[in-house]
C-alpha cells in the first residue's frame, strides 16, 4: 500500500481517525490518535513527533524528541473503536539524523532481514508461533508496604466444583491438567475463541486452529499460520490486542503471563522457524529427522546460544515458574524428533520439504516478538556460518534418565537473573551486522535488573510467612 492507497483505504472505510501504533522494547504497544483531517502524505516522510523519554528504556529527557514514521502497508481497520478508525504501525527514527532508532524493535527485524540476505544463506525466514493464554472471569492483585495478594477465578476451574453458582453448579469443570481438547460443556470458551478468530481474520491474520489447552481455568491456544518474520512480528501485536479486547467485551480478562495458576500447566509460545531462499525450503535433507546439514547447523546455533536467547524469549521473572525441571517444561537444551521435553523439536507430521522446520519450545508469550524472533534467526545464522554441531539428539524420555545423565545435559536458566547473565556474556551473535545494538542489549538487561528483579527482591513473598513466621 502506497501513501496514496492508504488514503483511498481510509476513504473506503469512512475513517474519521488514524491510530498510530508502535512497540516499545518490552513488547507493549503504544498509540496516539489523529483526526483524519490532520494527516497528509507528508507524515510518511516526516513522521509524527512524540516524547521518547516517556517510553520505557528509550531516551533521556534532554534528548526526548523522536519521530514515528508510519508504514502504509500495515494499515488495518481497528475493530474496537466506536468511530471508524484506521490503525497503522510505525517505525521509529531520530529526528536530527533521520536514522532508524537503534532501540526500535521493529527496526531490529528489518536489520535482521537485511543481514540474512547479506550473508547469502537465505532471503526469507518464516515464523509460526503458538501463543497460549488464560481467560479468567475475575482477577485481583495488590502489592503495598503492608501486604500483598493476588486472586484469580474462572467459572470452569477445577477449584470451583463445590461453590454455589447462579442457576446451580452444573459440575462441568476442567480438571487440573485435564483441559486438552475437551468438548463442551466442559470447554466453555468455544464461542469466545471463535469470535477472537473471526476478528483476527478480519484484520488479515490467517488462523490454523483453536482449542482449549491443558490447564484448567480457561487456558486456550489460537494458532496463526506461519508468515515471514516481519509480518508475523506485526501480527503478534495484533494477536494479543484482539484477544484481550474480545475477552473484555464479554466481561472476561485474558493474561499472557506464563504461570498465573499454581500446580497446573503454564502458557508457552512454541516458535516454529525455517529458512528459505528463492522460494525453496532449506531445512529439509537426508540428515537426522529429515533435516539438511544447514538445518542441523541452525539448530546447533540455537542450542549454543540457547541460554542467552531465553533472556529475550522468556523475559519475565514469572517465566521461570514455568521453566522448571521435572514438570514437563522444555528445559533441556537438546534437539529431538517428536520429544516435547527437548527445547528444539523437529515436528514429524509431514514429509514435505516445505514443512521441515525446527520448533523452539522454550519461549512464552510475554516475549517481544520483534526481538525474540530475530534473536532466534540470528542464532541460526551463527550456527550455519560456524557449522555448529547440535550434538546427539535426545529421543528418550527424560523421566527415565538418571540424575548423573541429567547433570551432563545443558539446561535452560532457572531464573531471569541467570538468563540475563547469559545474555550479557553471550550476545556477539546478536550484534553481528549491527542487527542488535549494544545500547539496546545493555538497556534491556539493566531495566530488567533494576525495574523488575530488584523490585521483587525487596518484597517478602506471601509463602515466606508460612515458612518462616514462627521461626
Amino acid at each position: 500500500m502506497t501513501p496514496k492507497e492508504f488514503f483511498e483505504f481510509c476513504k473506503e472505510n469512512d475513517a474519521r481517525q488514524v491510530d498510530l501504533k508502535f512497540c516499545d522494547m518490552f513488547g507493549t504497544w503504544q498509540h496516539c490518535t489523529y483526526p483524519i483531517a490532520e494527516v497528509d502524505e507528508g507524515v510518511f516522510e516526516d513522521g509524527f513527533g512524540f516524547d521518547g523519554s516517556s517510553i520505557r528504556g528509550w531516551q533521556a529527557i534532554n534528548e526526548s524528541d523522536m519521530i514515528a514514521i508510519p508504514d502504509p502497508s500495515t494499515a488495518k481497520v481497528d475493530p474496537f473503536f466506536a468511530a471508524p478508525t484506521v490503525s497503522i504501525t510505525a517505525d521509529i527514527y531520530d529526528p536530527i539524523t533521520k536514522q532508524p532508532y537503534n532501540k526500535d524493535p521493529r527496526g531490529v527485524v528489518k536489520k535482521g532481514l537485511a543481514y540474512l540476505e547479506q550473508t547469502g544463506i537465505a532471503d526469507t525466514c518464516y515464523i509460526g508461533p503458538e501463543p497460549e493464554f488464560f481467560v479468567f472471569d475475575d482477577v485481583r492483585y495488590q502489592s503495598t508496604q503492608r501486604g500483598a495478594m493476588y486472586e484469580i477465578d474462572s467459572s470452569e476451574a477445577a477449584w470451583n466444583t463445590g461453590r454455589s453458582e447462579d442457576g446451580g453448579n452444573l459440575g462441568h469443570k476442567v480438571g487440573y491438567k485435564g483441559g486438552y481438547f475437551p468438548v463442551s460443556p466442559s470447554d466453555t470458551m468455544q464461542d469466545l475463541r471463535t469470535e477472537m478468530v473471526e476478528e483476527l481474520e478480519a484484520v488479515g491474520i490467517a488462523v490454523e486452529a483453536h482449542h482449549h489447552e491443558v490447564g484448567t481455568a480457561g487456558q486456550c491456544e489460537i494458532d496463526m499460520k506461519f508468515e515471514p518474520i516481519l509480518k508475523m512480528a506485526d501480527q503478534f501485536m495484533w494477536y494479543k490486542y484482539i484477544i484481550k479486547n474480545v475477552a473484555k467485551k464479554h466481561g472476561k480478562t485474558v493474561t499472557f503471563m506464563p504461570k498465573p495458576v499454581f500446580e497446573d500447566n503454564g502458557s508457552g509460545m512454541h516458535t516454529h522457524i525455517s529458512l528459505w531462499k528463492g522460494g525453496d525450503p532449506l531445512m529439509a535433507g537426508d540428515g537426522y529427522a529429515g533435516m539438511s546439514e544447514l538445518g542441523l547447523h541452525a539448530i546447533g546455533g540455537i542450542l549454543k546460544h540457547g541460554r542467552a536467547l531465553i533472556a529475550l524469549s522468556n523475559p519475565t521473572a514469572n517465566s521461570y515458574h514455568r521453566l522448571v525441571p521435572g514438570f514437563e517444561a522444555p528445559v533441556t537444551l537438546a534437539m529431538s524428533q517428536r520429544n516435547r521435553s527437548a527445547s528444539c523439536r523437529i515436528p514429524m507430521y509431514s514429509q514435505s520439504p516445505k514443512a521441515k522446520r525446527v520448533e523452539f519450545r522454550c519461549p512464552d508469550p510475554t516475549a517481544n516478538g520483534y526481538l525474540s524472533f530475530t534473536a532466534l534467526m540470528m542464532a541460526m545464522i551463527d550456527g550455519i556460518q560456524n557449522k555448529i554441531d547440535p550434538g546427539d539428539p535426545l529421543d528418550r524420555d527424560i523421566y527415565d534418565m538418571t540424575p548423573e545423565e541429567l547433570a551432563e545435559t545443558n539446561v535452560a536458566p532457572k531464573s531471569l537473573d541467570e538468563a540475563l547473565d547469559s545474555l550479557e556474556a553471550d550476545h556477539d551473535f546478536l550484534t553481528a551486522g549491527d542487527v542488535f545494538s549494544e545500547d539496546l542489549i545493555s538497556t534491556f538487561i539493566e531495566w530488567k535488573r533494576t525495574e523488575e528483579l530488584d523490585q521483587i527482591r525487596l518484597r517478602p513473598h506471601p509463602l515466606e510467612f508460612d515458612l518462616y513466621y514462627n521461626a
